[in-house]
């Protein structure tokens, strides 16, 4: 894994002033909503709404941006997506409970944090939605791993070339960019088209 301060959190033009670096960045975005794979954007919805159908549980993960992407994607599942005559999503961020993540970090190893909660609540057929921007979180494979030992079904949200998790992940939406910004910006998308889907959709 890259370590973080060898990442290159400023990939873009430089010598830009604000707005051509804004128009910059406008472009990148707009390049990564018309190659956006719609396909897989369905078979994840249709997934989390089986999951719901069935009362199995979700859970969402990842480090750092992720994180805030996982926390926000769980409260849109829990809430934003409730329809009228439909069961309640049963859907929990790993990346929250911040006492549980620093035990877990300090007793057993950072790459423990998300696999030794799962260990506890993941049961075969919950959904496991792991949220990587470099797809090497280490943590991340980890989860990614030991769901797949207890029959769940993994899916991944990664950018980049998509890293070890897109090949481990039973699903996967990649988002082809280089830049931190763009592929986080469309995975807290992606959360949301899903979310007010499955509202709209009842």
């Amino acid at each position: 894994m890259t370590k973080p301060t060898d990442r290159d959190f400023s990939a873009g033009p430089t010598g830009l002033d604000a707005s051509a670096f804004a128009r910059w960045y406008r472009e990148q975005i707009v390049a990564k909503w018309q190659t956006l794979d719609t396909a897989a954007v369905a078979k994840v919805a249709a997934l989390i709404e089986e999951a719901r159908d069935r009362g199995r549980q979700v859970f969402v993960m990842g480090n750092g941006g992720s994180a805030a992407a996982a926390s926000h994607f769980a409260v849109d599942l829990s809430k934003t997506a409730a329809a009228p005559g439909k069961p309640p999503l049963r859907c929990i961020s790993l990346s929250d409970n911040a006492a549980y993540l620093t035990a877990c970090g300090n007793d057993l190893g950072y790459e423990h944090v998300f696999a030794r909660q799962l260990e506890n609540l993941v049961q075969k057929g919950d959904l496991v939605l792991l949220i990587s921007g470099s797809g090497n979180s280490p943590n991340v494979l980890e989860a990614a791993k030991l769901a797949k030992s207890r029959g769940a079904l993994t899916i991944a949200f990664v950018g980049f070339d998509g890293g070890k998790l897109k090949g481990i992940a039973d699903v996967s939406l990649h988002i082809d960019a280089k830049q931190y910004g763009v592929v986080e910006d469309m995975h807290m998308s992606l959360g949301h088209i899903i979310a007010f889907y499955l509202r709209q959709k009842g």
